[in-house]
């Protein structure tokens, strides 16, 4: 596989794929023999946010500086336009009712797309004040929506508008009756977020400290909040972790990469935070999620492109 650009990238004649690396012999499991990194779709400015839809088998994500999002057709392997214009659209899932949830950089909000196709503002304010760029979001078992509001989308006008920020850089927890709460306020730059199988723990990305960091929460008082945060994963001097989803034996699959062209792709750590998998891709792969009819195949969004990679684990539900 060429690590140069995406341009000239081609996938592996070889199995087991090269680029599918073992960091630690625990990982072997996961890696399919044979089984390659796949791109199935390419010229985006920016990719984030897939989710899988298997009633449709498709995949849609977010071109966040397009502002629109894109479709997938896993049987034809057509690229569409989902929508668009999108609000400068990042972070995307599915309720447990198989709803679109979307984080809106530009309009400032989360919605959720209903079964007929009309649009339900689920947030834009908090306090009475207008949320900053809602970035990722997760859905719990609780049917209670879990989002990250980092400021990103208000710096500029690439991926969003230039704004004031009003509220402080928050992890929300909307309930099943739309009231919403702040369970951590202490992360400098919150991004991507995940919980673990059992929601015992959620998992949040650190974007805003040097260097990055994944934190680790006990979800306490009835999986209402959070409590007892901590360092679970350090990333290197170059590392850039940024979106990820967890499979079902709690191990993270992380966007990864930006630094330097070695780190590109998507790094995987186990439950205690050790690295035990590398996917290297030729671009910074910015968020995951796991598909197919069987919830074992990778879809990972990288900069102008999407790969996917068939996979020995299912992801966790949720993500």
């Amino acid at each position: 596989m060429t690590q140069t650009d995406s341009g000239r990238w081609q996938p592996s004649e070889r199995y087991p794929d090269p680029a599918v690396q073992i960091l630690d012999p625990s990982f072997a499991r996961y890696r399919l023999a044979l089984a390659s990194v796949e791109r199935i779709a390419s010229g985006m400015r920016w990719c984030e946010g897939p989710v899988y839809f298997g009633d449709l088998r498709c995949l849609i994500w977010s071109d966040i500086p397009n502002n629109r999002m894109m479709r997938w057709d896993e049987e034809t392997g057509a690229v569409s336009v989902f929508r668009g214009p999108s609000n400068n659209a990042n972070g995307n899932t599915r309720d447990r009712q198989g709803r679109l949830v979307t984080c809106e950089h530009d309009a400032r909000r989360v919605t959720r797309t209903e079964c007929d196709g009309s649009i339900t503002v689920l947030i834009d304010k908090f306090d009475g004040k207008p949320l900053n760029s809602p970035n990722d979001v997760v859905v719990k078992s609780d049917g209670s929506i879990w989002f990250t509001d980092p400021p990103f989308g208000i710096l500029g006008n690439y991926e969003g508008h230039v704004a004031t920020q009003e509220l402080a850089s928050n992890v929300y927890r909307i309930d099943w009756s739309g009231q919403a709460s702040v369970v951590a306020g202490d992360i400098n730059g919150p991004n991507g977020l995940a919980f673990s199988p059992d929601e015992k723990t959620m998992y949040i990305v650190e974007s805003r400290s040097t260097p990055r960091l994944i934190r680790a929460y006990d979800v306490v008082d009835d999986g209402t909040k959070l409590a007892n945060g901590r360092v679970l994963i350090t990333a290197e001097a170059d590392g850039t972790p940024d979106g990820f989803r967890v499979d079902i034996d709690g191990n993270l699959w992380c966007g990864w990469g930006m630094g330097s062209a070695e780190l590109d792709g998507v790094k995987v750590f186990n439950a205690q935070g050790k690295p035990i998998g590398f996917i290297a891709l030729p671009e910074r792969a910015a968020n995951v999620c796991f598909g197919g009819p069987k919830r074992n195949r990778l879809f990972m969004a990288a900069s102008h492109s999407v790969y996917a990679l068939y996979v020995n684990t299912q992801g966790a539900p949720g993500g």
